[in-house]
């Protein structure tokens, strides 16, 4: 298992589109498991609304842990969305 903290930079937080892009990458890594605990909650990543019900706002940190053969990978790439300041117009 790799583990990891994160820091949610994104200004309106992790809702709907940030959340999407985010569960397009885990489905990219079948075979693995990944655990997000914060402290508003835990989400194991399977569906997007598992995601949004965390409610993580800017500035809140949790732990990505994940599971797998290509875990390292696959925790630095969610990892990287989950901290990501997206600019959606």
């Amino acid at each position: 298992m790799v583990e990891k903290k994160v820091q949610i930079r994104n200004q309106a937080g992790i809702h709907c589109r940030p959340s999407s892009l985010i569960m397009g990458a885990v489905e990219q890594y079948a075979g693995h498991q990944f655990q997000l605990e914060s402290s508003r909650g835990n989400s194991n990543l399977t569906s997007i609304l598992d995601l949004l019900a965390l409610g993580l706002q800017k500035g809140d940190t949790a732990i990505l842990k994940v599971t797998g053969p290509d875990e390292a990978q696959a925790c630095e790439k969610i990892a990287e969305l989950l901290e990501k300041e997206f600019d959606f117009h």
